[in-house]
């Protein structure tokens, strides 16, 4: 990324602000991937906010109408993504569902819980995104219920070469007109 939009610049204030970004090199960090890492992006943090809250939720709507158009329902990915997922719809007057990583193994053993039908047109809602895994996950639950996603939005992505890889494995990258957008879009060189 050679240049900071004021977008991106005010949301990693924000999320530096409130201690959502924390550095731990000598002790990394084990993420959801796996992986280990001295930085960790704590988006659900936001939530406990309501002023910096509402300015998320703002940007995003903005973002997702902007490059995608307004949609039937909000997705959100669990668990990060419900909270923030929630917002956006609430903000835009729409429906929200949200997509567990697995279905239910109790209950009514949905993966996607919510109203939504088929043919509905989704934008996917996601905190985080590092290696696209979970996202995949629930873009892949709901292509299976013939649901369709136009596009995701997240708050931050850190931009690794395996994230778009498997974007691009999923034929994401197509869909979603070259790639997901982020408020925040590190990109690691």
């Amino acid at each position: 990324m050679d240049q900071i939009d004021n977008t991106e610049l005010k949301i990693a204030k924000i999320l530096l602000q409130i201690n959502a970004i924390k550095l731990s090199p000598k002790e990394p960090f084990k993420w959801a991937s796996g992986w280990n890492s001295p930085i960790y992006c704590d988006n659900r943090t936001v939530l406990s906010y309501p002023d910096i809250r509402d300015e998320i939720k703002k940007e995003l709507s903005n973002l997702l109408i902007k490059k995608f158009g307004k949609p039937d329902v909000i997705a959100g990915v669990a668990t990060g993504a419900i909270g923030i997922g929630m917002l956006v719809a609430d903000f835009l007057n729409l429906p929200f569902i949200y997509v567990r990583p697995e279905a239910k193994k109790h209950g009514r053993k949905n993966q996607i819980e919510g109203k939504i039908e088929q043919n509905q047109k989704v934008v996917v809602i996601e905190d985080l995104i590092s290696t696209g895994k979970s996202s995949i996950n629930a873009v892949r639950a709901l292509r299976d219920q013939n649901i369709e996603v136009t596009g995701m939005v997240a708050i931050f992505t850190y931009g690794f070469d395996i994230s778009t890889e498997n974007f691009k494995n999923e034929n994401l990258i197509q869909t979603f007109n070259k790639k997901c957008f982020s408020l925040i879009f590190f990109q690691w060189k």
